[in-house]
């Protein structure tokens, strides 16, 4: 494994290792995405930091809030990391406030309203949920069965791009139209289709490597998952970077987590330790990148889509697991 990657991934599950200490009987598939986000910047959990940062939701927020559950230790990850923990909450709380205006209350909006305050100036957060909401409409009227509050996250940060928003919607449904035929979960590929059209380029383009990078994988004998995973591995396409290079940081990076506590027998499935092998590839592009190239900027947005990607799979997991303990019972 090259040296960026091997360092990438130590710090990855020294992250995990130390959130999982700090922070027992939380889901097993929120550890990894919290140590992907500190790994990410190349910091270190401070567990004394991120109950400082637990305090400041709590006081916030009240204790039923959607800043809670799944979500909360990404949230308390995402604070962490800034300088200015208490000033970034109170402006995540006034995105989320403008997103519940047009969005009925749910724990993804929490999501898009922490990480996009980095990207979006105060004095926008009010057009930026409005346009959401359009997005979110247009979806809609695509897809009426399929569209559902997670896909908020994802209109969130389409909102962001300087094409209009049909056509952005369009983009995406040329997306999906390629797509589904290749999968059989029509969710999984409109989530990917909206990472997707986050990128630059034609829709074949993008979907063509998406599929080459899965088959790719499957001919090296990892069998990428068809379900939530597959809008991460969209967010790693999105990146120019050499697909051939790109599948083979990825079996390193594999090979790495499989020998890993938590990613064996009993651990982690192999879809998602692929999934996480995604997100943590996308973090060592990324960090290879000139600060103010397009490319650079193209892939910031790719990076937060994996993360909100694997922030959505992992609710939508814990869900699953409460609704199966809940049918058992």
């Amino acid at each position: 494994m090259r040296e960026p990657f091997a360092k990438l991934c130590g710090n990855f599950i020294e992250n995990r290792d130390r959130i999982r200490s700090a922070f027992a009987w939380e889901t097993a598939e929120i550890y990894p995405v919290c140590a992907g986000i500190f790994a990410e910047k190349g910091r270190m959990a401070d567990p004394q930091r991120m109950k400082t940062c637990r305090d400041i939701i709590k006081k916030k927020t009240g204790l039923f809030s959607n800043f809670g559950g799944t979500i909360r230790l990404p949230m308390i990850s995402i604070l962490s990391l800034s300088e200015y923990p208490e000033e970034k909450m109170d402006k995540a709380l006034r995105l989320y406030g403008c997103l519940k205006e047009y969005f009925f209350s749910s724990e993804y909006l929490p999501v898009a309203a922490m990480m996009l305050t980095d990207l979006i100036e105060e004095s926008g957060y009010e057009a930026i949920a409005r346009r959401t909401k359009r997005i979110y409409d247009l979806m809609k009227q695509e897809h009426p069965f399929l569209t559902s509050k997670e896909d908020s996250v994802f209109a969130a940060l389409l909102a962001l791009s300087e094409r209009t928003d049909e056509e952005v919607t369009e983009e995406t449904e040329k997306c999906y139209e390629i797509l589904k035929p290749l999968f059989f979960s029509g969710n999984a590929v409109q989530s990917l289709s909206h990472v997707l059209a986050l990128g630059e380029g034609s829709a074949d383009e993008k979907c063509r490597r998406t599929m080459a990078l899965y088959d790719g994988l499957r001919e090296k004998g990892c069998r990428y998952g068809t379900d939530y995973e597959l809008a991460t591995l969209g967010a790693l396409a999105l990146h120019p970077v050499e697909l051939e290079s790109l599948i083979q940081d990825m079996v390193e990076v594999d090979a790495f987590l499989s020998g890993q506590k938590g990613y064996g027998l009993f651990g982690v499935s192999r879809k998602q330790r692929l999934m996480h092998a995604a997100m943590l590839v996308s973090c060592a592009v990324q960090s290879g990148q000139t600060a103010m190239s397009s490319a650079a900027l193209s892939g910031t947005i790719s990076l937060i889509a994996a993360q909100e990607a694997a922030m959505c799979a992992a609710i939508a997991a814990s869900a699953a697991a409460a609704s199966s303990n809940n049918t058992a019972s």
